[in-house]
């Protein structure tokens, strides 16, 4: 946040054109800016990180549900064809 600075001076001597000098200064936030990017940046760094672990893991869980998913209806095939074959004798 901005801290302003505000110096009213009045001359010691009034003269007929009374004239009043005000100077602002302003100082900075000295790199207050700066670090709050970092830190932002680092945020959405960790953040594409983590999402994209969660990512790959959930590809994997996929795959291997599928995997067995396969497998079960191979089984049930194997069972019907012997089952088939039983009947028929």
């Amino acid at each position: 946040m901005a801290e302003e600075t505000v110096t009213t001076e009045q001359p010691t001597t009034a003269a007929p054109g009374h004239t009043t000098i005000i100077r602002e200064t302003r100082t900075t936030g000295g790199g207050t800016g700066i670090v709050m990017a970092l830190v932002l940046l680092v945020a959405i760094i960790g953040g594409i990180y983590l999402f994209s672990q969660n990512s790959e893991t959930a590809k994997d869980n996929a795959i291997a549900e599928a995997a067995n998913d396969v497998g079960n209806a191979a089984t049930k095939v194997g069972d019907a064809a012997q089952d088939a074959v039983k009947t028929d004798k």
